[in-house]
This record gives structure tokens, C-alpha cells and sequence, in this order.
């Protein structure tokens, strides 16, 4: 199965930009696992604009 580079990219975006993590040790991630990550940093997106 090939994976949308347009898609990895943003991902791989979108943690490293909450996360601070260097391409690499993002790329090292397993796709379910980078995925993972994105949806928890989307959950900590939307229930901090709740917040406000």
C-alpha cells in the first residue's frame, strides 16, 4: 500500500510543529502510532479552544 506523500507530509507537519521532534524521529514512527499522535494532538487542540 503506498502512502500519499501529500498526506506524510502533513502529519509529519503537524507534530513536528507541536512537538518540536526532528523529521527523522517522526518518520521513525509506525503509521498507526504517527497517527496516533496526531489524533491526540488534535483531542489537546480542540479542548483547549473549548476552553477558551
Amino acid at each position: 500500500m503506498t502512502y500519499a506523500p501529500q498526506r506524510l507530509y502533513e502529519e509529519v507537519a503537524y507534530v513536528a510543529y507541536h512537538f518540536h521532534w526532528g523529521l527523522q524521529d517522526i518518520l521513525d514512527l509506525e503509521h498507526p502510532q504517527r497517527l496516533r499522535f496526531v489524533s491526540e494532538i488534535a483531542s489537546i487542540n480542540t479542548r483547549l479552544a473549548e476552553e477558551r
